[in-house]
């Protein structure tokens, strides 16, 4: 899958073949067809991947986390967290979703709003806390998302300036400090 990913993310899904795959993976196209029935499956896992990544870091590293603005910060810096391990597979969900079949790109999109559901209720928290004033949460949540995958779509312009923990540092400025009531602005970070 990994070199799945390497290759649609440098030549595009179409111009990918199994054989390129398997060259790039080191292994024989027999093998790969063992595993997965066309290159459809390839993407559709690597995707599927990416999102399962998140439903599963993001609840991780809110263990034990219980001031709603901290689990907030929390959950932004572990989605950009893993938007930076898997930056190819991020570019490669905005390039080729729409390769996929009907069935398997709304899965895809399903996936996404479970993930937005995630940082949407630390959102909530902190307005039902006093800590933020009142947002349009799926507004400000699909921001939290945009800016974490900017993170993988701009790097390029990015890795020169901010290492992504200062990269995170300047979202919440933006994306999370403005909305702050007087109550959340004294909370420590």
């Amino acid at each position: 899958m990994r070199a799945a990913v390497k290759l649609f993310s440098e030549r595009g899904y179409y111009s990918t073949t199994i054989q390129s795959i398997a060259r790039e993976a080191g292994i024989s196209v027999g093998l790969v067809y063992q595993y997965f029935r066309e290159k459809d499956d390839l993407l559709y896992l690597s995707l599927k991947d990416v999102l399962e990544t998140y439903e599963r870091e993001i609840p991780q590293a809110l263990e034990g986390v219980t001031h709603p603005l901290e689990r907030l910060r929390v959950a932004i810096r572990t989605y950009c967290r893993v938007v930076d391990r898997l930056r190819a597979a991020t570019v490669l969900t905005y390039r080729s979703t729409k390769s996929l079949r009907p069935e398997r790109r709304r899965y895809i999109m399903d996936g996404e709003t479970r993930t937005n559901r995630l940082l949407e209720g630390c959102l909530r928290e902190c307005v039902a806390e006093g800590f933020m004033h009142p947002v349009n949460g799926p507004l400000l949540v699909y921001q939290y998302v945009h800016f974490a995958h900017a993170w993988a779509l701009k790097r390029w312009a990015f890795k020169r300036r901010y290492t992504l923990e200062s990269y995170v540092r300047e979202g919440f400025k933006l994306l999370v400090d403005p909305f702050l009531t007087a109550k959340g602005r004294r909370v420590r970070r």
